[in-house]
Parts: C-alpha cells; sequence; structure tokens
C-alpha cells in the first residue's frame, strides 16, 4: 500500500496511469535535499557547485523552446540503464539527500531537496539557481547523497544528475511540492496528504496510437516577489511533438496557489492537446461498491469532477471504475473553473488511518483570461487496485493543433481542502445506487433505483416541509419513475430518488436538479450510468 504523505525518511510512491499506458515513477518521498539561505544563491560550498552564470527570462527561455520546436526532436536516453533498473523502491528510498546540501532560495521558506535517480525516472533534469536577469546550473555531485555501501547507486557515472525535486516546509521535516517523471507534480495541499497530481501537458490520452509525455528537462528555481508566495519555478518542456515553458508562481498559505503562465510550440500535427491536466485515482465509493473487493468503504482520491461553466452553471459528476476506457466530454466556452475535488471528508467513510483518504487534496483550475470554445474531457480507465491511477481531465481548444503553433495559457492551480470559489447553490454530497421499486413489493427486473443528496446552499435553508421543491430528470435512454423528492429527517439535505430501466448495457447519461418554480437550488448531477448486462435485460 502507498504512503502518500511520506516523511523525509519514508518515500511515498505513486503510479501514474494516465492514458493507454501504465508508467510508474515515485513521487513526493524519497530522503532528499536542496534550496542554501537567500542571499547564498550562488555560494559554493563543499556539497554544491555551480556552472558559470547564464541570461535568464521567462521570454529567453520561451524563445528557447520556439527554436527547439522548428528542429527535429532528439531523444534523451539513458546512460545506464542497467545500474538504474536495479534503484528499485527499495534501494531508492536508502538513498538520503544530506540536509547540509539543501538550498535555501526563498530565505528559508521553501527549503528544495533534491531527487536520485532511479529504476522508474532514469532521464536526468537541470536544476538551476535564479538571481535577478542570471542563472546557474548546479553541478551534480553524489557527496551530497548518503548511500549504503552496498547500493548500486556507487557504480552510477559521477555526473550522472539529478531527477527532480521536492519542496520543504520550513522545519524541513516535510515536504508539501514535488516534481518526478515527465511533467508531473504533486502537492500536499492543505491538509497535508498527497493524492492526485498535476502535469504541464497531456499528448493524445486515450487515442488509438500511444499517448506521448512531454517531460520537464530543466526546472528554474527563483525567490517570489509576489506578496504571500515563497517560489517561482520555471520548466522547459520537451517531447517528440511538443516544446514549451511552464512558469509557476507558488505561495503556500493554507491552500496551495499555483499561478500558471506557460507557452507550447507544436513540432507537429496533434489530434489531442489536453491543457491543464489533472491525474487522479477512484476505484471505488458508495455509489455503485462492488460486494467484497476491499474491506474498505471507499477508496480514491477524488470523487467527483466539478465544472463551472462560462454560463454559469454549476456540475458536479461522480467519477466511475468503469469496465472499458470511457471519455466523456463537457462542451463549453469561457469555462469560469473546472477540478477534481475529494468532498467527502469523514474518516468513517474510508477506515484508513495508513493512507487517509479523507485528507486528499481538492485541485481546481481557475482560467486567467478567455479560454475560448472547447470542452472539459473526463477519462476514466477501468483499474482493480488502488495503487493505479486511471482517471485523467484536461481542457481541449476547439482549435486544431498544427505544426507551428503556439498555445498560450494562463491560469490558477489551487490545492485546498474545499473549492476555492463556493457556488451559491447546493451540492451533491452522496450519490446512491441500488434495486429499484418499492420496498415490500417485488422488485421489477431491469429496474435500478438513484438517491442524490444535496446539502448546504439554499435547500440547507429550506423547511423541511417545504412545498414547491421539485426533482428535474432526464435521461439520454431508458424509462424514469418513481421521481420524488423531500428533506433527509436529520440534518438539512435534501434528496431526490428516482428508478431507471435501462433496455441494454450501453451508458445512459442521466441530468438532475432540484428546483423551486423559476429558482435552480442546487447544482446539476451528472452521471453515466453503467447498467450491468443482466440487469438491463
Amino acid at each position: 500500500m502507498r504512503d502518500d504523505n511520506a516523511s523525509p525518511d519514508e518515500p511515498g510512491t505513486s503510479t501514474d496511469r494516465s492514458g493507454l499506458s501504465r508508467r510508474s515513477f515515485l513521487t513526493a518521498a524519497a530522503a532528499l535535499g536542496l534550496l542554501p539561505a537567500g542571499g547564498r544563491a550562488f555560494a559554493e560550498d563543499k556539497l554544491l557547485t555551480f556552472e558559470k552564470p547564464r541570461a535568464f527570462s521567462f521570454d529567453l527561455l520561451a524563445d528557447q523552446a520556439r527554436r527547439m520546436a522548428m528542429q527535429p526532436y532528439i531523444e534523451t536516453k539513458s546512460r545506464d540503464p542497467k545500474v538504474l533498473d536495479q534503484i528499485d523502491f527499495d534501494a531508492h528510498w536508502k538513498i538520503k539527500y544530506r540536509p547540509e546540501a539543501t538550498l535555501e532560495v526563498a530565505d528559508g521558506s521553501a527549503p528544495v531537496r533534491l531527487f536520485h535517480l532511479g529504476r522508474y525516472f532514469q532521464l536526468p533534469v537541470g536544476i538551476h539557481v535564479v538571481d535577478g536577469d542570471k542563472s546557474r546550473e548546479l553541478r551534480y555531485d553524489p557527496v551530497v547523497f548518503e548511500m549504503p555501501e552496498d547500493s548500486p547507486a556507487r557504480k552510477l557515472p559521477k555526473d550522472i544528475g539529478y531527477a527532480g525535486l521536492r519542496v520543504m516546509a520550513p522545519d524541513q521535516k516535510t515536504d508539501w511540492l514535488a516534481f518526478l517523471g515527465a511533467a508531473y507534480f504533486r502537492s500536499a495541499g492543505e491538509l497535508n496528504q498527497y493524492g492526485l497530481s498535476a502535469r504541464a501537458l497531456a499528448i493524445d490520452v486515450a487515442m488509438p496510437t500511444p499517448e506521448e509525455f512531454p517531460r520537464f528537462t530543466d526546472y528554474y528555481l527563483e525567490r517570489s516577489t509576489t506578496p504571500g508566495h515563497e517560489l517561482v519555478i520555471t520548466c522547459l518542456i520537451d517531447s517528440p511533438r511538443m516544446t514549451g515553458v511552464f512558469r509557476m508562481d507558488v505561495g503556500k498559505h493554507g491552500p496551495v496557489v499555483m499561478d500558471i503562465d506557460s507557452r507550447f510550440f507544436a513540432r507537429d500535427k496533434i489530434d489531442r492537446v489536453g491543457l491543464a491536466p489533472l491525474t487522479s485515482m477512484f476505484w471505488f465509493s458508495e455509489t455503485d461498491r462492488p460486494d467484497r473487493i476491499d474491506w474498505r468503504p471507499e477508496v480514491h482520491d477524488s470523487d467527483g469532477l466539478a465544472l463551472w461553466t462560462g454560463s454559469n452553471e454549476r456540475i458536479w459528476r461522480p467519477l466511475n471504475n468503469p469496465p472499458m476506457v470511457r471519455t466523456s466530454s463537457f462542451a463549453d466556452r469561457g469555462p469560469k473553473g473546472f477540478g477534481l475535488l475529494q468532498r467527502d471528508r469523514s474518516f468513517a467513510n474510508y477506515q484508513d488511518d495508513g493512507v487517509f483518504y479523507e485528507k486528499r487534496p481538492t485541485v481546481w483550475i481557475e482560467p486567467k483570461g478567455d479560454w475560448g470554445a472547447g470542452e472539459v474531457q473526463l477519462v476514466e480507465i477501468p483499474t482493480d487496485d488502488e495503487i493505479h491511477d486511471n482517471i485523467v481531465v484536461y481542457w481541449v481548444s476547439e482549435k486544431p493543433v498544427g505544426r507551428g503553433d503556439e498555445i498560450p495559457l494562463s491560469y490558477r492551480l489551487t490545492w485546498s481542502k474545499d473549492e476555492p470559489h463556493p457556488a451559491e447553490v447546493s451540492t451533491v454530497t452522496a450519490t446512491r445506487i441500488g434495486r429499484g421499486g418499492i420496498p415490500g413489493q417485488p422488485r421489477p427486473k431491469g429496474v435500478m433505483k438513484f438517491a442524490i443528496d444535496f446539502d448546504g446552499g439554499y435547500v440547507a435553508k429550506l423547511d423541511r416541509d417545504a412545498k414547491g421543491v421539485e426533482a428535474v430528470v432526464n435521461a439520454s435512454r431508458g424509462e424514469l419513475s418513481n421521481i420524488e423528492c423531500y428533506s433527509v429527517k436529520i440534518g438539512t439535505a435534501w434528496r431526490m430518488t428516482f428508478d431507471i430501466k435501462a433496455d441494454d448495457p450501453e451508458p445512459v447519461d442521466l441530468r438532475a436538479y432540484l428546483k423551486s418554480g423559476d429558482q435552480t437550488l442546487t447544482e446539476t448531477w451528472l452521471y453515466q450510468f453503467l447498467p450491468e448486462p443482466d440487469s438491463a435485460a
């Protein structure tokens, strides 16, 4: 079982399964270290040495990425794969980054430490420290790591390079931000518990062709000048069909907030470019729990996709673990935000005191400027265990991407306990499915009952016997019946229930909300119901 809140001495693991292939990489854990006190960014000591200064700015790095896109892609290959393959999870976490080698780019508020290469991340990255309009690259030296005498890492070249970095808390006992593998990054968020991942770019997810994984090749670290922020991390991106620069201005005061500015440059035509992608894990919840699959009531990093559309509609789409890869698209123009949320915050609903799923971050994407027309795409991939990330969500512009195209994109990424912009309308708090019909009477074959709870917002202010509250339910196919709504006798929630009979096992798209007269009381609940073959007969 993975520990996603690992201490510096106990590395956590995460597995990236964001496309049709499943890619493994360690995330915020292994014992490592990087950032020296403010004013010492270029100071050299017996552990840390730097290359000569070079001119640096976001625009200069963007120009470099643009020039790269005009040239053929040159694949970076592992220099010593036989040795690196020996550095598995157990061997990797025994390699400790020396605390005295920690870099302090941000006056102690965001110490940075480095990851060693290993089996799952064999390509080195450049680590650069920025001071004004100059940057210097940190030289690799194995002396910054403590290694067991029998560690395979001792056989590697003395200039093999670093794998990634993580940002520590000021006391350096835990980390809260990690970059390791491809163009992925994770934060422990407001509740200090790692969960889902973000990445800079997703190319051809769930397409007939293999997914392409752009990677951060270089990291540039500098102190933030934004009030309330600590660190700016600017990354150079490369892949066979895309290059780019990705700048994150990061602050952690409660929620972790990243103001992101990026530019991407296409080397070639790309059928599906996923912007602002998130990757998560959903195995099962109370919604449609398989019998005896696991002793815990629920297992997931996120339980739903939330959308705030350009037309101001609030939407909640509970996640599925489907029998085959499913892609759902939500067309929009000028979206106000979207994200993968962990709404269920009750330990009693998970009962896991090892990985604390109730503390996993909610991650919200807030566009800056007008993103125009396009769609949010949700990809759900089958999984039979919690070690596989099987959920991906991203924005796809309606404008196709061709060779030579430039894509500018800016947004705010927030890792928090709750949505950063709560809605006035009531939100979905539970979705449950069971046998249809009426208790005590013969159950109709092939009929399933849905029960959706709404709470907070408008319905929480209603009297229990309020009149005129109406359930609005629509289905893409099938027969709806027994549609009701009522106040739950405990608490302030209102419940909607309905039955549906589907004629075959093909997906059924459901849409529902509560209203009173012309007033919409709740967010819109969307669900892709997957009838079981025998129940649909």
